[in-house]
């Protein structure tokens, strides 16, 4: 008879150690950190087998650590990271192309930008540009294949740029644009110095956050030279990409208890017997394999002051003995008082006529006399017999005993007890100082001679043999014979 419950008992969601705030899709860099859950479930089984019943329990414990990281791209605009090409950095030393017209100038033309390169932009046009910015003359445009850092859980782009406007009715803006394939991922302006701000010499940054996966970044720097003078001015772009990196790990661990409920269908002697081996052994399980290790008993040490001592302690403890002549002479005197009252009686009763056997009525109540005057006499005898037939036991008897009691049954046998036994015994008999006075037997001078047998041989007595063999025989042949007379 198979009975399985599955039974899912709890499912336990436990967070521990530090939490990290990122949810599914989010937007942006998440909080680094670990999250722990564990989800618990229990599932029982039942198993009759007629004899007995097992009950098996399996705890399966599933464990989810999750941690998360923010991981740095590094400039993707310098070309020692691999991402773009000479032509591509952010140094400005080249033109990245893009729409309307633009110059490369160099020395004390950039200002405070620099004696190297920079861009300069200096369109006047009032369009929309390729990234879809309105207000446009110049663009310059950069596109970034960043799908080896796998990028696939949101993070944040952040981008450095350094502008010198001369002109305050100039304007300059950086927009940034991310993709997953052709799909936009995000796409971010940023108005750096507009029409009417005498900006100068400055220095800007900003972030655009993002969600999901991004293997794409296009950059574009664009603006409108209203003046026909000198242009907005930029160099030194940089852009870096943050990204979330989560790692999740999951374990499992699986734990099977069976308990087992015997139907009492066992023999008494086999439950002792397993009680036994429980008791006296340790018992693991390894591979499958059950083995028994015995217990090592510990030892007593046991001499002949401990067991001295230990019949002291018992003895001081053993309560006096209390007086029972008072309770005996009281039972004695009641038996007394209530024969005396049973003669009185029978005394006071009138004489019925007797017509039979009146010889043996008179005899009887002769015997029946001398016995109650017996009763009488010989009370405190009869005490007497009894106090003295109650042999007298010590303390130190009594506490012997209840030291040999006390020894356990399965360990009756073994080295300790067997000298504490043989001890109590020594204590009792007096027999400790047996060998401290030993006699040394003396040899008797002439008691021994050199007489020999004459040829070494005793002579054979024939009639001592036949009398000793030859009688026998007769007497065992009579006890045989004695069965059938």
């Amino acid at each position: 008879m198979l009975l399985y419950l599955k039974l899912c008992l709890l499912l336990l969601l436990v967070s521990s150690y530090s939490k990290a705030d990122c949810l599914p899709d989010v937007q942006g860099l998440c909080t680094p950190g670990v999250t722990i859950t564990e989800d618990t479930q229990i599932d029982i089984s039942e198993e009759d087998k007629g004899t007995e019943i097992i009950t098996t329990t399996t705890t399966t414990v599933t464990t989810t650590t999750t941690t998360i990281t923010n991981e740095n791209s590094g400039d993707i605009l310098d070309g020692t990271n691999g991402y773009v090409s000479s032509g591509k950095e952010g140094d400005m030393d080249s033109d990245w192309g893009g729409q309307g017209p633009a110059s490369m100038p160099s020395g004390n033309s950039c200002g405070q930008l620099g004696t190297d390169k920079c861009a300069m932009i200096t369109g006047s046009g009032n369009n929309t540009s390729t990234m879809g910015v309105s207000g446009m003359g110049t663009t310059f445009i950069n596109t970034i294949d960043i799908s080896d850092l796998q990028i696939d859980n949101g993070g944040e782009v952040r981008y450095t740029i350094k502008v010198d406007k001369q002109d305050a009715q100039d304007r300059i803006y950086m927009h940034v644009s991310g993709y997953n394939g052709t799909t936009s991922v995000f796409s971010g302006t940023d108005i750096l110095s507009e029409s009417g701000v005498s900006s100068g010499y400055q220095s800007y940054n900003g972030t655009f956050d993002f969600g999901g996966v991004l293997n794409k970044i296009i950059v574009e720097v664009g603006g409108r030279d209203i003046n026909m003078a000198v242009g907005p001015m930029f160099d030194d772009v940089t852009v870096n990409v943050f990204y979330n990196v989560i790692n999740t790990i999951v374990t499992q661990h699986i734990t099977t208890i069976e308990e087992i409920y015997y139907l009492n269908i066992f023999d008494p002697t086999e439950l002792d017997f397993v009680e036994e081996v429980f008791e006296y052994n340790d018992i693991s399980m390894e591979d499958g394999e059950i083995s028994f290790t015995p217990i090592e008993p510990e030892v007593e040490e046991v001499s002949f002051a401990s067991v001295e001592l230990e019949i002291s302690e018992i003895e001081i403890n053993l309560p006096d003995p209390e007086p029972e002549i008072v309770e005996v002479e009281t039972e004695v005197e009641m038996e007394l008082e209530m024969e005396m009252e049973e003669v009185l009686v029978v005394e006071a009763e009138p004489e019925e006529e007797i017509t039979e056997e009146p010889q043996e009525e008179s005899q009887e109540s002769e015997q029946e006399q001398p016995q109650t005057a017996q009763k009488e006499e010989d009370p405190e005898e009869t005490v007497e017999e009894e106090k003295s037939s109650d042999p007298k036991v010590s303390k130190k008897e009594k506490a012997a005993t209840k030291i040999v009691k006390k020894i356990d049954d399965k360990a009756r046998y073994d080295d300790a007890a067997q000298i504490k036994t043989l001890i109590v015994m020594q204590i009792l008999g007096n027999t400790k100082t047996f060998f401290d006075t030993q006699n040394t037997l003396i040899d008797i001078e002439g008691f021994f001679t050199n007489e020999t047998i004459p040829d070494t041989m005793i002579p054979t007595n024939n009639i001592a043999q036949y009398l000793m063999f030859g009688g026998s025989d007769g007497l065992m042949d009579q006890m045989i014979d004695s069965q059938y007379e």
